[in-house]
């Protein structure tokens, strides 16, 4: 009954936040050499904050966080009075350094072990890329909320991954740290659901996942358990 498991990524198979705020540092120093007047002007985190007022701007485009980034980069490079800027060049040092994650300890063996059995793939509303990370042998595919044009808990992505794995929703499992994201998302859209909290968080109320893990070695157990059902 079930074909395919479908993973979250940020936060779900790595701790996302520290890769961030040093993607963030690298890009405010590569600025310093560079433009100087952009980190005299902000700091990494305003820099930042420019992507959520350029999102409230123009919600259109509020799922493109790579597009979000460099209108952010552009918006400040205007301001500090540049007139010239490498948007590309600036976004590369920061789209390189938040690739540099560090995996669960028990992210990789247990993917490695569940595509033996199962097709893997990735949905994100991040800009995250497997290749570079690593990890682009054990999934079929990725996708991510540019390519569907809607981010989780919109239907877009569910339903793209449905076509791309020839799949019923009820032969597909999700795994994901938001309840709303992730395991609202998934639910909507007809897919078993798994919530991974890492962290004991308590649930935030409305509908429960159908499974709650700690971490994603827990998985295969929940997935036999589901499986027996119909043996």
């Amino acid at each position: 009954m079930i074909k395919a498991i479908t993973f979250d990524l940020d936060d779900t198979l790595w701790d996302v936040w520290p890769v961030v705020e040093r993607a963030e540092r690298l890009l405010h120093d590569w600025l310093g050499s560079r433009y100087p007047r952009i980190p005299e002007r902000f700091t990494p985190l305003e820099l930042r904050d420019l992507s959520a007022e350029i999102a409230a701007a123009r919600p259109e485009i509020a799922h493109d966080r790579t597009r979000l980034r460099k209108d952010a980069l552009q918006l400040a490079a205007a301001r500090a009075g540049y007139r010239e800027f490498d948007v590309e060049a600036a976004f590369e040092v920061f789209y390189v350094a938040r690739n540099a994650v560090e995996l669960f300890e028990e992210v990789r063996p247990a993917l490695e072990r569940l595509a033996r059995r199962y097709t893997l793939a990735s949905l994100s509303n991040g800009n995250a890329d497997v290749r570079l990370i690593g990890l682009d042998d054990v999934f079929s595919f990725s996708l991510n909320a540019i390519e569907a044009g809607a981010a989780k808990p919109e239907p877009p992505m569910f339903e793209l991954a449905c076509r791309r794995l020839e799949a019923r929703p009820e032969q597909i499992v999700h795994v994901g740290d938001d309840p709303e994201h992730d395991v609202r998302g998934a639910a909507n859209a007809g897919f078993r659901t798994v919530w991974l909290n890492r962290s004991g968080r308590d649930w935030p109320g409305g509908r429960r996942a159908d499974a709650e893990i700690g971490d994603l070695a827990e998985l295969e157990a929940v997935l036999a358990v589901w499986e027996g059902f119909f043996t």
